[in-house]
């Protein structure tokens, strides 16, 4: 099994470490250790260790959530001493593989929560960062204010000195820092959100002000947030996938992670206790994120959403077999080029025809086998994020609805599980309920635009829309997915 006693016999052509680990320190506490971090986060702090005064920014993880599934996953990582493999995927196939070993400990919170508390209030620690989903700050879209009323967050509010949730985590170690005098960490949101900063803001400052407003004064005077843009494909790895990349790498590693060879990452340089020198890496610092924000969002998230569902209708399970449709390429370059690229406030710099071309390109990797499940799970969150600036927009400017119509009744479809050749799969939706998935299989179908999903343009006059979302389901229903696209 792979761990540091293996470090010394890697197999040829697997990338060793550029440093000697036993000196990384614990500068980050990451909430959140799942793929997409260790593909992206990760690789670059990897990157930034191996250069010289930086090994001060190894990283904890964190882990939320116990039962077997939680007790499996810490176990794994700590029977691996939580090194792990990178496979990186070009969309020609050329692969490289790398030792990455920034994540130095994996703690899971409801087996020692002390642990978590004692590692945040340390003055080692100078950087939290988070990859806790779209849907996972609590924010309630109307008012743009923390939800109290959330079972968690109710009930760390009524034990704050032991927490459960990432909030309480976070506030109780900056109290214990700030009784001990101890400066402060910046808080970094990873999540794909409209301003994940001023989100990530928002949620702790909203819980803090609930436990102590004046601890909550100290966090807004003292705490920084930056925002930030992160981007690079990361599918799941099963059981077969990892047979197939440890056959390829010669390791046995239980925990390898598989990423197309792109990526990105654009922050706000904000930080208020010292970073990595991540510029060095390939970040990139800008004064203003949104622009890039935008485009990726409303590009590379929205159009992933859009032949998803299209996809899963039609009977495809993978990202690369989507865009090797003729009628689904045609369809997401209509989308892109006459509904979102128009009607968005790229950096001057941003050339969003390359980025599109780019993006069919990075669709295509069949390598890195992204399945479409994964792509759309969660979709009540990510439709509300990736699509509701595009929407607004639209609906304000009296821009032609067909394809954002299209792309909301092949949502809603695609929800009920079932795909044109008469095959099942799961759509994966934790913040549904199952009255939320009752309205999608109303014979009413203008029920399921009561969805929370929707929220993002409740207040306009959406009144057409919701006409042709409804026009288009019955049109999908009655001709076919196909006939419905090439219509357009």
């Amino acid at each position: 099994m792979l761990n540091e006693t293996t470090l010394t016999t890697l197999p040829a052509g697997v990338q060793a470490l550029a440093y000697r680990r036993e000196a990384v320190g614990r500068g980050i506490v990451h909430f959140g250790v799942g793929n997409f971090f260790r593909a992206h986060e990760a690789w670059y702090v990897n990157q930034c260790l191996g250069l010289p005064g930086q090994s001060q920014w190894g990283i904890v993880g964190v882990g939320l959530n116990g039962g077997p599934r939680g007790e499996a996953k810490a176990r794994q990582f700590q029977q691996q001493d939580c090194l792990y493999s990178l496979t990186e995927v070009a969309a020609d196939g050329a692969r490289t593989i790398s030792m990455i070993g920034a994540l130095r400990e994996y703690l899971l919170a409801p087996a020692d929560p002390e642990a978590v508390l004692a590692r945040l209030a340390s003055p080692e620690t100078r950087i939290v960062s988070m990859t806790i989903t779209e849907g996972g700050y609590n924010i309630e879209e109307e008012t743009g204010l923390f939800r109290l009323d959330e079972a968690g967050v109710s009930a760390d509010l009524a034990h704050p000195r032991n927490p459960a949730t990432v909030f309480g985590y976070v506030v109780e170690g900056l109290r214990r820092r700030r009784e001990a005098g101890t400066p402060p960490f910046t808080v970094l949101s990873c999540d794909n959100l409209r301003s994940n900063g001023h989100v990530a803001h928002a949620a702790f400052v909203g819980y803090a002000r609930a436990v102590d407003p004046d601890l909550a004064d100290w966090i807004e005077a003292n705490v920084t947030f930056p925002c930030s843009m992160v981007d690079r494909i990361t599918p799941g790895v099963d059981r077969t996938t990892r047979q197939a990349l440890n056959e390829a790498s010669g390791l046995d590693d239980d925990l390898p992670v598989l990423a197309e060879d792109f990526s990105q990452w654009v922050l706000e340089d904000n930080f208020c206790n010292g970073r990595p020198a991540l510029e060095k890496a390939g970040v990139q610092f800008v004064d203003d994120v949104a622009g890039y924000e935008q485009v990726k969002v409303r590009m590379l998230n929205a159009g992933h959403i859009l032949l998803g569902a299209a996809g899963l209708l039609l009977g495809y399970r993978y990202a690369h077999e989507t865009v090797a449709d003729a009628d689904l390429e045609r369809l997401a370059n209509a989308y892109w080029m006459c509904d979102a690229m128009p009607q968005i406030d790229a950096p001057a710099d941003f050339d969003l025809d390359v980025y599109r071309r780019r993006l069919l390109s990075r669709f295509s990797n069949q390598a890195v086998a992204d399945t479409l499940l994964r792509i759309c799970s969660d979709g009540a969150s990510k439709v509300r994020v990736f699509w509701t600036d595009t929407v607004r927009r639209s609906l304000e400017s009296g821009h032609d609805l067909g394809r954002i119509a299209f792309g909301i009744a092949a949502y809603l479809e695609m929800l009920r599980g079932r795909d044109e050749k008469g095959e099942s799969y799961a759509p994966l939706e934790p913040t549904l309920d199952a009255d939320d998935m009752a309205l999608v299989n109303e014979a009413n179908l203008a029920a399921a635009l009561a969805l929370p999903a929707f929220d993002g343009w409740r207040d306009m006059d959406s009144i057409a829309l919701d006409a042709a979302v409804v026009k288009t389901r019955h049109a999908i229903r009655e001709r076919g997915v196909r006939a419905v696209m090439q219509a357009l």
